[in-house]
Order: structure tokens, then sequence, then C-alpha cells
């Protein structure tokens, strides 16, 4: 499979061209970036869209999603460790920041990094070194960092669960990517795009979506954004083998099953019922990834395993 060309971004909308019109004014830069926006509207894509444009773009892009590891785990995830720094350190770790010297770390759900380490990142951000655990000397460090969340961090802020610096730090470049559902003109746009690749990559014939799939496409809220398009395009291609492509029911739309069928969602179910039915049909639809789950739920993957616990008696793969 050919690698991937992150250097362009397909958009129709007028918004979506504009932030990628400041992303590249501002690629070939050091300054911090901060993208904010739902979960699913492609801040990952946006972030290597910077690097792909930069001077580092010859370097690997490093990234690390800060509520997908263990809080005891993630200092040594970012900073590295000495041999013998702890019990089981049998040899030297470099860390995150330092495999991304001279090039780009992204830090995604960075509202998720626990009190103690933003007060660290506060300063590798102003001092530019880092000292790995169990270290005496610091390491200088030229990294770019950028940093997502799909929560407002200014309102974690207000409620002292986000330290006011480094937000300040981290928000020298903010760039806010709208929800699919105000870009209309993106909806059929991406949606071609998604089945021309989906048919490509599982050797294919290219069909073209019907009028009908077209008009379910633009009239959905599409809450779980773009990565709920891609996914519904995917499965469409694969579970249909007509001339035409028309998603059928409780594919075409994540939730729309739930809605419809009386054994997940009915009048007097508690709300410990529901929201289990909700994350068991997420969970599924994504195909058991938890992170794309977790996005298309609004919640973060910390707090989606502790579900996972909490219901290990229904969910058999736990």
């Amino acid at each position: 499979m050919a690698e991937r060309d992150f250097s362009v971004i397909q958009t129709a909308d007028p918004r979506m061209k504009s932030i990628l019109a400041v992303a590249e004014n501002i690629a070939s830069s050091r300054a911090a970036v901060l993208i904010q926006g739902e979960s699913g509207t492609g801040k990952e894509l946006l972030a290597r869209y910077i690097h792909a444009r930069s001077p580092r773009a010859t370097q690997r892009f490093i990234a690390i999603n800060c509520a997908a590891v263990p809080d005891n785990l993630l200092e040594s995830e970012l900073f590295g460790y000495e041999k013998g720094a702890f019990t089981g350190a049998d040899a030297r770790k470099l860390g995150r920041f330092e495999l991304a010297n001279n090039s780009t770390f992204l830090l995604d759900e960075i509202s998720e990094m626990p009190i103690l380490l933003q007060a660290k990142l506060l300063r590798v951000i102003q001092e530019g070194e880092i000292e790995r655990l169990g270290g005496t000397q610091p390491i200088r460090v030229n990294v770019r960092i950028i940093a997502t969340s799909n929560r407002d961090l200014r309102e974690l802020v207000t409620a002292g669960k986000f330290r006011e610096d480094l937000f300040y730090r981290l928000n020298v470049i903010p760039l806010e990517v709208p929800p699919l559902r105000v870009r209309p003109l993106d909806v059929e746009m991406l949606a071609n795009h998604f089945v021309e690749t989906s048919c490509s990559e599982n050797g294919l014939a290219l069909r073209p979506l019907s009028p009908e799939a077209l008009h379910k496409l633009k009239t959905w809220n599409w809450p779980g954004n773009v990565r709920e398009l891609q996914n519904v395009i995917e499965r469409s291609v694969l579970l249909n083998s007509g001339a035409d492509l028309i998603p059928a029911e409780g594919i075409m739309i994540s939730g729309y099953e739930e809605v419809r069928d009386p054994h997940h969602l009915r009048p007097g179910m508690t709300v410990f019922e529901a929201e289990r039915a909700l994350i068991l049909k997420t969970l599924e639809f994504t195909g058991q990834n938890r992170t794309h789950a977790a996005e298309m739920l609004g919640i973060s993957i910390r707090t989606l395993r502790n579900k996972i616990k909490e219901y290990k008696e229904v969910f058999a793969y736990e």
C-alpha cells in the first residue's frame, strides 16, 4: 500500500479551507498549536498536515494518546528512563520527547494528562529540555508540540482541572475544527472519496453511491463526524453487492439500530441499561476499537475502560 500523503486534506468547506490556510502559514514555525474540536473531526489529520508542510517533514512524526496510557506509565513514556530507575528498568529507554527531537510531537487528548505531569510538560516547553526518570542531567530537545482536545480546555482551566499557564503555552496557535454537521459540502465529497478508497483497498470495482444513499448522508447529523462517515461508507462497500451503494438500515448510521430495536432501547429502561447498550453497540460498530468508540461517544478512553470494567459481566471479551 502506498504511503499516505498527509500534506493534502480534501475539503470543500470554506471554514476548513481557512483553517488549512492558517495551518500552512504557521507550519514552518516552532510555535505550539492547540487543535480543538469534537471527536472524529480530523484533529490528528490536521496535526499531520502541519508536520508534512513544515521543515521537519523529513523526520518521523511522533504521537501519544494521553488518555490511552495509564497514569503510572505516562511519565516514562514521555520522558524515558535510565537503567535501574525502578524495578524492571533493565535498560535505558528513550521517551517520546527524545524520539521527537527535531520533529513534531502530537499530544493527543491533552485534557486527560494528570496535573502533576502538566507541570513537567510546562517545563519542557519553557526550558526546551527533559530529564529521564532516574537521570541526573538535563537533555536538550528541539520539539514542535501540537496538542489536541475534544474538551474545552478553557472550561477545564476554570474548573481547576487543567493548568492555566500550560494552556496559554499550548494555545499560541489555536485551531478549532468544525463538526461535519456544519460542513454539508464536505459530506458528499468525503463520502465519494471514502468509496473510492475502500473499493480500491478491498479489490472491488468502483460503484457510485445511490441517490437514496446520498440523501441519507446529507441529512444525518453525524455525531461521530468524519470517522463515523468513513466507517459507514466502508461497511456499505463491504456489505452491498449491487451496482449502486445503498447503506442498509442499522448500518447507515450509528445509533439508528438502537432507536429502532426495542431490545436495545425501550421505555422504562434504566439509564444504566441504556448506557450499557449504547457502549456495546458503539464498540460493535467500530469493530471493538476502543479509541474510536470513545471518540464517537464523546468520552475519554480512560472513561470507556472504566465502564467496560464495570460491565465486565456483560462484555464477554473483557
